[in-house]
This record gives C-alpha cells, sequence and structure tokens, in this order.
C-alpha cells in the first residue's frame, strides 16, 4: 500500500471532489466539500460546486451506445477514456476556480456515466446475474488529475444481488432522518427515486426505490419535437394540456407499477420507449404530449407512494432534488397529488436539488477509504453488506 493511501486511511477530515453525470448527459456535476468524521456521524461542509458542460457530440455518443441496436463495442471502449478526460477537466476547472492545486484534494468519488443497467436476473448462457455498466474509467480520472479517485461503486452491490441501485438512500438517511418526522426524500433526475425515512430511522430502517421516469421521457421528447435538450421552466409543457389516450397508455407501463425493490433508467425509458410512444401517438400536438408526459413523472411518484409506502408510513414531509425540481408544473402536480403534506425542496447546509447527487458520490468515496460498507440490503435486494468503490491512484 503507498504512503498516499496510507495517509489518507488516517485522516478523519478529508477534502474531497464528488463527480455525477446523470441520464441526461448534458453536464458533469462537480462539487468541492469537506468531511469530517464518517458514517452517521459525517459532517459535511459545502465548498463550492460547478456544472461541466458535456459536449454534444460526445453527449449524442452516449445516447446513441446506451441503446442495444445502435451500441458498439469500439465506441463505448472509446467513451470510457474519453469521458474520464471530460470528468478530469470538470475537476481542474473547479480547482481553478478555488485556487487551489490537486495536492489540496484527498479524493475525487467519481459515479461516471451510466451506459446499461441490468436489474434483472435474465438467464445468459445459463448465468442469472443482475448488472451494472458505468463508463469514464476512474484510472483516467485520477492520472490525469494527480488525485486518488474511487469510482465504479454500484457493480459491488450487484455482485451480492442487489440492483446496484439507488444509492442516494445512504446520503439521504446521514443528512436527513428527523427526530420527530416521517419524511420522503424525492430525486428527480433522468429517473425518480425516493426514499423513505421514519422518524428516528436506523440504516436498516430505510426504505427506498425508482419510482419510474423523472426527466428522461420529458428530455427524449424535446429533443425529438423541438431539438432542444429539455424543457426550461417547463415552457412547453405550460402549452399544452394532458391527453387522455397517452395517459392512459403510459398506466400500462409495468415499471412503475412493479412491486419494490426496483431499479430502472435508460434501458427502460430511453430511446426505444420513447420512438414507440411517437410512432403510437405522432398525431398529437407537440404540446399536449409534452404536458401528458410531465404529468406522467408526478403521477408515477403518487402512485408508488399510495401503493408501496403509504400503508407502511404516513409522510409529513416530501424533500426534493434533482432537475425536476426546477420544473414548476412538475412541482405543483406534486403539491396537488401530496394534499396535507409539505412539499420543498431540498436545501439543508448548502446541501441543494442541484448538488445533492455529487455529494452523494463524495460521501461513498470518504466511507469506501474508511472502509465502511454503504450499500442497504432492503433498497437495493442485496444479500449482504459490502464496501463500495474501486481506488484508483
Amino acid at each position: 500500500m503507498s504512503k498516499k493511501l496510507l495517509s489518507l486511511l488516517r485522516k478523519n477530515k478529508r477534502t474531497i471532489i464528488g463527480l455525477l453525470s446523470g441520464t441526461s448527459v448534458d453536464a458533469v456535476d462537480a462539487v468541492l466539500l469537506q468531511i469530517t468524521g464518517n458514517g452517521t456521524s459525517s459532517r459535511i461542509k459545502i465548498i463550492d460546486f460547478i456544472e461541466h458542460p458535456v459536449p454534444q457530440n460526445i453527449r449524442m455518443a452516449v445516447f446513441k451506445n446506451s441503446v442495444n441496436n445502435t451500441a458498439e463495442l469500439e465506441e463505448i471502449t472509446r467513451l470510457n477514456v474519453i469521458l474520464g478526460a471530460v470528468f478530469a477537466d470538470a475537476v481542474l476547472k473547479l480547482l481553478r476556480k478555488n485556487n487551489l492545486n490537486p495536492a489540496a484534494v484527498d479524493l475525487i468519488g467519481s459515479h461516471g456515466q451510466t451506459i446499461h443497467h441490468l436489474p434483472n436476473k435474465d438467464n445468459y448462457i445459463g448465468f442469472r446475474v443482475k448488472s451494472t455498466l458505468q463508463i469514464g474509467d476512474p484510472a483516467v480520472i485520477a492520472i490525469l488529475t494527480g488525485i486518488t479517485t474511487i469510482g465504479d461503486f454500484r457493480i459491488a452491490d450487484c455482485a451480492v444481488d442487489g440492483d446496484g441501485a439507488p444509492l442516494v438512500p445512504f446520503l439521504d438517511h446521514i443528512l436527513f432522518t428527523h427526530k420527530s418526522k416521517n419524511r420522503a426524500l424525492l430525486n428527480i433526475g433522468g429517473i425518480s427515486n425516493i426514499t423513505i425515512l421514519k422518524k428516528n430511522a436506523s440504516k436498516k430502517d430505510v426504505f427506498a426505490f425508482d419510482t419510474g421516469p423523472g426527466n428522461m421521457i420529458i428530455d427524449g421528447l424535446m429533443y425529438h419535437l423541438f431539438k432542444k435538450k429539455f424543457d426550461k421552466n417547463a415552457h412547453s409543457a405550460k402549452k399544452g394540456a394532458v391527453n387522455t389516450d397517452l395517459f392512459g397508455y403510459l398506466l400500462n407501463d409495468k415499471m412503475f407499477r412493479k412491486s419494490p425493490p426496483k431499479s430502472t433508467g435508460r434501458e427502460h425509458y430511453g430511446a426505444e420507449f420513447q420512438k414507440k410512444l411517437l410512432a403510437k401517438f405522432n398525431k398529437l400536438n407537440k404540446y399536449d404530449i409534452i404536458r401528458t408526459v410531465t404529468e406522467f413523472t408526478a403521477y408515477s411518484v403518487w402512485y408508488n407512494y399510495n401503493n408501496f409506502i403509504k400503508p407502511v408510513c404516513v409522510i409529513e414531509e416530501l424533500l426534493i432534488s434533482g432537475g425536476g425540481a426546477k420544473n414548476p408544473l412538475i412541482m405543483r402536480a406534486l403539491k396537488n397529488y401530496f394534499k396535507g403534506v409539505s412539499v420543498n425542496e431540498v436545501k439543508q447546509n448548502g446541501i441543494n436539488s442541484m448538488n445533492k447527487e455529487a455529494v452523494l458520490f463524495a460521501v461513498l468515496a470518504n466511507e469506501c477509504i474508511s472502509g465502511n460498507p454503504a450499500n442497504m440490503n432492503r433498497v437495493t435486494g442485496s444479500t449482504k453488506d459490502v464496501i463500495l468503490g474501486k481506488i484508483c491512484q
């Protein structure tokens, strides 16, 4: 073991950069923070946060190679290194902004870019396994920045029969468990996931799962219909109305009705799903399509709460993070569905709706270097507690 790594293991306070590129692939989120301690005693201080744009040609290459019938092994292999360099650029930009050199940072925790996610144990050549693949190799980030990098956090959970997702409940438990309130933490990224925190919840009490689409269908259809990356401020959705036929079609989606534990991603709600939807409803008003899928994102959260959560835990507060928290129609719909519940954006100690997931991967890096398991069996369906992440120097 290197002296550098031994020194890291002994530290109680670490300066860490957390990196994330979500399913929209529009930017690398990079957060600079300090963590004192680990586990439930972790104290987090946010220093800075940036969004580093992903070049459009790289973004489109990721989309192309996330779909079975267009993916190419050679391109995925090259993208693994290319995205590693993009993530490294985000780190270096954040350091320049804060007048820091790499030696001032102890660790990077990088999620990478999900290229494919397989939470179902389907038979393949006589084996039944779950798997997931994130590219943007942490070794590339470590070499280009000179900072020890921990990545590939999900696969260890898959190795013990978990889905490898969602991971954010670990952070939710540390930061948002309340002494007297039942809370839910909803993250609306490309996919929506919800964490249930009963008052005074222990780690084993935490209950979480993916509820269905977040921004993924909206963003995909915005590009197909308007050549825009996303529906800023729900501008297009506001011009439309909910179409009952399309809404009924979406209600037949099996994933959002499935009982937890469950996770999903682009393999379900990505290009193929969107192509079928557009083919079936190609005569609908474009704005009505966007309005309807926007409403469905909010409804799918409510459906999952009503059917799988409310029978065991009635929540008093719903805290929302992710890009969907900036969509006024999604927020309005959630407030209408969750009557009697306080519905607000996440804002606590510098952690907000936009930086929360990047903070997660900084925290997971801290847990890895501290030797602590960070998966949650009840959340992912895993059979064993395991340390998440691979360390690259």
